[in-house]
Parts: C-alpha cells; structure tokens; sequence
C-alpha cells in the first residue's frame, strides 16, 4: 500500500479548509445508497458530481467506500482524488490499521473513526496511526458518553444526527452537544441537513462543517443542488448581517 502513487502525495487540510474565512463549510457527499434509506443515486458518477461540488463551492468532498451498505468503493475515491484539488474524506467502517494505511494509499486526506463502532483503546490506536502517516482524523460521535473516546490525535469531531440504532435523524442533537465538547476541537454536524437556513444558527453554535450528502444526491443534478445550497446560505447570512 505504502508504494500507492497516492500514498505519497501531500495532504490537503480539511481542518485548514474549513477555517478560512471564505469557506462555506459545505462537505458535499457522494453516495449512491444508505442502510437507512436504500437507493439514492445507484448509476451517478462520483467523478461528475465531485467536480461539479467543488465548482458550487463545496468545501471538501466525501466519498463512501464501502460497497455492502452504500454501494461505494475505493475505485470511486481514487478517481475522484485525480480529478479535484481539495480536501477528501474517506467515509467507511474503519476497524483495523490496514484500512487506515489504505486511506492514505487510495488519496484521501482525512478518515473518520467512528465512537459507535470501536472501543477506546482501539480507536487512539487508529487515530495515532493515522496521525503517523499525515491523515487528519474525524471521530464521529452521536451521544454525549461517546466523548469518553476523544484523544489527542483528534482533529474534528463530527456529530451525526442520525442515531445508527434506528435511523432516526434529528439536527438538535449537534445543537445540544457543542455545549459538551472541548473548544478547541474543529466541529462538524452530519446528516439531516436540507435547509440552508439551519447553517448560520449551527455557525452561531460553534460548528464550522455540515456534512451533505443524501439531500443533494437525490436529486437530478447534485452540483446544481449543492450550488443552490451554498447561494440560499449567502444570502441568509447577509440578512443576518444586514439587522
């Protein structure tokens, strides 16, 4: 894996990304389908799409590799790291060193650990090792226990407001656990995001990244969608400016 074309190419900080100032904060996903949701977008391009994400203005992009649950692959990540210049994410059930060393190999710059998934040794363990080999790391969590599981090879935490137990999704919950985490710690708020309007309160709150993925992939057009996004978000921080 470390001889990968890939595995030597310099990082693209999506921690850096996400802090400028004129970044929007959008972390556009491609995903053809979901446990929770099932087919979402089975035949579309992740080349295409990411391409067009980054054109709208996307921050960073995501790309599911696993090919059981979301019909991804690691094919669809490296196609997608030879065709835009910014930060990407590569989204997977992350158990084991392999995996993590085959992040940096496949082109990804940072990999998502999540607390649901891995007990807290073994994930310090995979967060160090990924910290080792020049990837940030995300640690995605959904309650408040799981902050149990933060080290200090954490780049991000990302709060997903969907409970994996039952799919069920609800946006409080990022609102509800900013007030627990540290400061110090980049946040980002994942799933059930589909009002641009939700944004600068979640701005207000702390958080600097919004994960999307399923509301833009439904769509006809997921450029065009994510575009139309990030332009509805301008404008309601201009009005909020302009009070």
């Amino acid at each position: 894996l470390k001889n990968y074309e890939l595995y030597a190419r310099p990082v693209i900080s999506l921690r850096k990304s996400l802090l400028l100032q004129e970044s929007c904060g959008i972390i556009a996903e491609f995903k053809r389908k979901s446990p929770s949701k099932g087919i979402i977008n089975m035949h579309a391009d992740p080349v295409r799409i990411s391409k067009g994400y980054v054109n709208a203005g996307a921050s960073a992009i995501s790309i599911l590799t696993d090919h059981e649950f979301f019909h991804g692959s690691n094919t669809d990540l490296v196609n997608t790291r030879k065709s835009v210049d910014c930060p990407v994410l590569r989204k997977d059930f992350i158990l084991d060193e392999y995996q993590v060393i085959e992040t940096k190999a496949i082109g990804a710059d940072a990999v998502l650990l999540i607390a649901e998934c891995l007990e807290k040794q073994k994930l310090k363990c995979l967060a160090n090792l990924a910290k080792e080999i020049g990837l940030e790391v995300i640690i995605e969590i959904h309650s408040a226990e799981q902050l149990d599981k933060l080290n200090e090879n954490i780049d991000i935490i990302g709060v997903n407001n969907r409970n994996l137990n039952n799919f069920t999704v609800d946006v409080k919950n990022s609102f509800e656990l900013t007030l627990l985490i540290p400061q110090e710690y980049i946040k980002i708020s994942e799933s059930g995001i589909n009002d641009p309007a939700i944004i600068p309160e979640l701005k207000k709150a702390g958080y600097n990244g919004f994960l999307i993925g399923e509301f833009f992939m439904r769509t006809d057009n997921p450029p065009e969608s994510c575009n139309s996004f990030i332009e509805q978000i301008k404008g309601f921080e201009q009005k909020m400016v302009s009070k």
